[in-house]
């Protein structure tokens, strides 16, 4: 499921363009929620506050409070894959929209044609490079966390606890539910109380996993021949 939100000043511009960014989920067969926002500092708040995930956002630029440009050069730090497409009548932002790497630049006066192609690109693109994503919904709030940047899964009590790129997540399942809801043949239990991601297992050594960042996993005596089985497979298929 994507995440989309939309940030403008004026609700009317607000329900707009979440009607729009609706229309193009239907049109890419995907499904989305779409959180609105007339205030910047609160979609600021919650994204580094609250760790609320996004894979795309409908920014104006010109709103009181942090701007578009200010948000997006805040938000990149923690949404490194986002999309940001900016929605705005002062073309001198364009140079720096490119600069920030902003994913679409979209001029109010021709909104009705190349907003929809925007949002629709962006999808696409989204759901083409993302592939699969383990979603954690809590608190009142979704997160989306692509497998590719999940590094492991340990067990923290009665919670499942997920270390990925962009932070560290909790679910209160067991660690046999998180993997039978991944179904992937990437995750393998290297003991117990641990799932890798072995596209992220740089070398076994002395009993020990090395992920990528230099984290050391210890696999259990019983599951060592069967860790190092699934990795030859696993890349003698991918490469």
């Amino acid at each position: 499921m994507l995440r989309i939100a939309v940030c403008d000043d004026e609700e009317e511009a607000v329900r707009q363009h979440a009607g729009v960014a609706e229309k193009c989920l239907r049109d890419c067969g995907c499904m989305g929620e779409i959180e609105r926002y007339t205030r910047s500092d609160q979609l600021l708040a919650d994204i580094e506050d609250d760790g609320y995930f996004f894979d795309l956002i409908l920014l104006d630029i010109e709103m009181p409070g942090p701007n578009g440009m200010e948000l997006a050069e805040r938000i990149k730090p923690r949404l490194p894959n986002v999309r940001i497409i900016f929605i705005t009548s002062h073309l001198e932002y364009a140079i720096d929209a490119f600069e920030l790497s902003i994913f679409r630049y979209v001029p109010k006066e021709d909104i009705g044609r190349r907003l929809p192609a925007a949002i629709c690109d962006a999808v696409r693109l989204i759901v083409l490079e993302d592939g699969k994503s383990y979603t954690i919904a809590s608190a009142g709030r979704m997160v989306r966390i692509p497998y590719r940047d999940i590094l492991y899964i340990g067990r923290d009590g009665k919670n499942a606890r997920i270390t990925a790129d962009n932070g560290v997540f909790s679910v209160r399942k067991s660690l046999q539910q998180v993997h039978a809801e991944l179904d992937a043949q990437e995750f393998i239990f290297i003991d117990r109380g641990c799932i890798a991601n072995l596209i992220h297992i740089l070398r076994i050594e002395g009993g020990m996993a090395i992920m990528r960042g230099g984290t050391a996993l210890a696999i259990s005596r019983s599951h060592l021949q069967e860790v190092k089985e699934r990795i030859n497979a696993y890349w003698g298929s991918h490469i």
